[in-house]
């Protein structure tokens, strides 16, 4: 159970990084402000840093991590785009960002307790990707 419960949980961050980084992907080259731009490449790099520790202990389990789901990756690409288009102030990117943090800290909560005989490992990464999607989703704020 311990073991099932961790590689579920590690493959729910990998997901959620997955995710994560193609969504800021998508709205860096709207960016105006430095700030703006420095806080979400700043983001950026932590995630690749737990989605390379995170691979590693999936590697241990000879898992492949997990991929977005195409329909909700689909569908944020075209939130986003839409609302891009509509308008490609700081403002709107700060808002699509700060909507997607928000569901992935919601997310990730959830598997928290869904997976909860997961090994304390892959608890600690989990929670250190909250912080991270708690900490840019205040970052932005000035922008919104």
């Amino acid at each position: 159970m311990v073991e099932q419960d961790t590689i579920k949980l590690l493959r729910e961050c990998d997901e959620g990084i997955k995710m994560g980084v193609a969504s800021i992907d998508e709205v860096l080259e709207y960016t105006h402000h430095e700030a703006l731009r420095e806080a979400l490449t700043g983001c950026k790099e932590e995630h690749d840093k737990l989605k390379k520790e995170i691979q590693l202990l999936l590697d241990g389990y000879h898992d492949e991590g997990k991929d977005p789901n195409p329909m909700a990756k689909g569908m944020s690409w075209i939130k986003t785009n839409v609302k891009l288009s509509m308008n490609d102030s700081d403002k709107t990117i700060a808002d699509l960002i700060t909507d997607g943090c928000n569901m992935g800290v919601k997310s990730l909560n959830r598997y928290l307790n869904q997976y909860e005989a997961a090994d304390e490992t892959s608890k600690d990464i989990t929670k250190r990707l909250i912080r991270l999607e708690e900490r840019l989703a205040v970052d932005l704020r000035p922008f919104l």
